[in-house]
């Protein structure tokens, strides 16, 4: 309880900042307008139906690159992870290239993939696709050995004992790879839709800072972090519903 009092008294106080020094002139409120301006603003693009365009473009760019990143990184995960062999071979090439950050990556993928949806898509998935795999082995590995050898002491074996134990006991730690993952992709978005695009939160954004209409700017900062708490409660109520093992053994 007294942490949710903290909690809660650390937002009041920044919004309270956020608000009145701009209006008190300690910060100019051409490049910080108060809260309630913004506030606003980002009413005034609901109710004009702006805003709900651009946040039906980034949640689809959201949804196909980090749709992706979980098609791909979840199942090499488990495999790289159970399967010491196989991760011996493809762990050089994940290795280097783990090592080349999205943003540098952005250039080359609009040469080979245009600047259409499909290469803002391959931006947010090469972002996102990292922490769902790396975290998703590391699951698989810390797996208690106990649990395994009492699993095939009771006659698990092979797809039997990798669906009903590995993937299971790993998933606590592959979900967190995944709110990672989603938090990378709104990282990038951002980036992505600064080159041919006319929609989206993050085109809002940068076309509002270039107009100088730094109002809105703030209101689609806003959305973005609204956007990316809702999809990370989501996560985290899904995480729940699929570990439900684990709470009632934590409980017991």
């Amino acid at each position: 309880m007294r942490v949710r009092i903290f909690q809660v008294g650390a937002i009041v106080l920044l919004l309270s900042a956020w608000e009145l020094l701009p209006s008190k002139g300690v910060i100019n409120p051409n490049f910080l307008p108060p809260l309630s301006e913004t506030l606003k603003t980002l009413v005034a693009l609901i109710v004009a139906k702006q805003l709900q365009g651009h946040i039906l473009i980034s949640l689809k760019r959201i949804i196909y690159g980090l749709g992706i990143a979980l098609l791909v990184g979840y199942p090499l995960g488990l495999l790289m992870g159970w399967f010491r062999d196989f991760e011996k071979v493809v762990d050089a090439p994940l290795q280097a290239g783990r090592q080349i950050s999205a943003l540098a990556l952005f250039p080359v993928f609009i040469l080979v993939f245009g600047i259409g949806e499909f290469s803002k898509a391959v931006i947010i998935f090469w972002a996102s696709f990292w922490p769902v795999l790396l975290n998703t082995i590391v699951g698989v590995k810390s797996i208690d050995p106990i649990l395994i050898r009492s699993a095939r002491s009771m006659g698990a074996r092979g797809l039997n004992l990798f669906a009903n134990v590995i993937v299971p006991a790993s998933a606590p730690s592959a979900f967190t790879g995944i709110r990672l993952g989603a938090s990378y992709a709104f990282m990038v978005l951002v980036a992505a839709e600064m080159v041919g695009a006319n929609r989206g939160l993050g085109f809002l954004v940068l076309n509002s800072q270039e107009t100088f209409k730094i109002p809105e700017m703030y209101a689609a900062i806003i959305t973005l972090c609204l956007f990316g708490l809702i999809i990370n409660h989501l996560l985290l109520a899904l995480e729940h519903r699929a570990t439900k093992w684990r709470q009632v053994r934590v409980g017991n």
